[in-house]
């Protein structure tokens, strides 16, 4: 007997199990990952909740940019916290080694009169050596991440106070300053914005088009289910236009941030490795069931010991850019940063159980605490209450993957 196989149609317009599925085509494109769809939504929520209660004031220009400065090293935590989470585990020290980085850089730079780019090498080769200590003991020896990096927490925070020598280093010279503070403007000029940041917005939204409709593209060749191309236009026009008004505020304040710049590579960067590569492959199969992976021949202690060593890496990389934030390096530096980075992923859609999670949705979970606690600021709110909106944020998205997983089994 002869099959014949339903058409299969780029455009995802016409036959195939592709096809759209008419009047409920939005409510599919909402359910099939309520994790991250749901996000979304509270995000855009919360930056309208702010935009009114502050009077427009967190939309402005100024306070845009304020907000990639003042929490651009928190989302590079996020990304890393992100990938540790996904893959069973979890990094308590992250705060301690941001604090010690950011010391051996001012030491060597400030104390030493070394040039900028030593530091920064230093900080990120302290960074990797501290990744692969904790990899050593969770991968190798077997000590569960909780024991291992709430001793790192420990064990860095002293080394920190060790090598500032309990007092604060500063100032750092201007070169090193600008990795968290310079700005790229007026390289192609623009009368009242600097269209060089619109130009590079313009860009990754083009680019963003063609690689979202090559992954469609993709899955209607494998059959699978997609949205209908009007509405698949409209997704991407949307996202189009959030980026460009965002970057229209940057251009109108004073340009395109360097740490802007650093963490779109970082994003781009993980975002392909976690979701193109073996190792990204292993790193969910390790966190969905490490057994399994195990049986399945995936070298499951080696993927733990990079996973850790990759953690150490971007930790490095945040301490270099809060010591430049800051212009100096403190003793205290660092403190509860790892639970800003743990609430970001798990608020973001990352799953307790590990094994669930992407870096877009870590990014947008500290988004959200980066725009609330801005918002938050800007309307005098004390410090205690800031705390206890916190919390409940990151216990209600808990909450929620936890239900999440019951509908999905149907337990109820």
């Amino acid at each position: 007997m002869t099959t014949t196989l339903p058409k299969r149609d780029p455009a995802g317009e016409r036959g195939g199990t592709a096809l759209h599925t008419g009047t409920s085509d939005l409510r599919t494109l909402l359910t099939r990952n309520l994790r991250q769809s749901g996000i979304s939504i509270a995000f855009v929520a919360i930056v309208a909740l702010f935009a009114v209660l502050t009077g427009g004031v967190s939309l402005s220009p100024g306070n845009i940019t304020n907000i990639v400065l003042q929490y651009s090293y928190i989302l590079v935590l996020a990304i890393g916290m992100v990938i540790v989470i996904v893959g069973g585990h979890i990094d308590l020290s992250v705060g301690s080694v941001v604090a010690l980085t950011g010391a051996i850089a001012a030491v060597l730079v400030i104390g030493d009169g070394l040039p900028w780019w030593v530091g920064v090498a230093a900080a990120v080769g302290t960074g990797l050596l501290v990744g692969a200590w904790h990899g050593f003991w969770v991968a190798y020896v077997g000590i569960p991440a909780f024991i291992v990096t709430l001793a790192g927490m420990l064990l860095f925070r002293g080394m920190t106070l060790q090598v500032l020598g309990n007092i604060s280093l500063s100032p750092f010279p201007s070169e090193y300053q600008q990795l968290a503070g310079g700005f790229l403007n007026g390289l192609i000029g623009g009368q009242g914005y600097d269209a060089f940041t619109m130009l590079i917005a313009a860009v990754g939204v083009a680019g963003y088009a063609v690689l979202a409709h090559r992954a469609r593209v993709a899955r209607v060749l494998d059959l699978q289910q997609v949205e209908s191309f009007p509405l698949f236009a409209c997704r991407i026009a949307l996202v189009g236009l959030v980026v460009l008004a965002f970057a229209w505020q940057l251009a109108t304040s004073r340009g395109l941030p360097v740490v802007l710049i650093v963490l779109s590579v970082l994003v781009i960067a993980y975002g392909l490795v976690t979701r193109r590569t073996v190792f990204g492959r292993h790193v969910y199969a390790l966190g969905g069931n490490a057994a399994a992976a195990r049986l399945s021949g995936v070298r499951t202690r080696r993927v733990t010991f990079w996973i850790f060593v990759n953690m150490g890496f971007l930790a490095g990389v945040a301490g270099v850019i809060y010591s430049a934030r800051s212009n100096g390096a403190q003793p205290a530096a660092g403190t509860m940063f790892e639970l800003d980075a743990i609430a970001a992923a798990f608020i973001g859609g990352a799953a307790v159980t590990g094994g669930v999670g992407t870096v877009v949705g870590a990014l947008v979970g500290g988004l959200i605490m980066a725009v609330m606690s801005n918002g938050m600021q800007l309307m005098g709110v004390d410090q205690s209450v800031q705390s206890v909106v916190k919390g409940l944020v990151l216990l209600l998205a808990v909450a929620f993957d936890v239900w999440n997983k019951r509908r999905v089994r149907g337990d109820g």
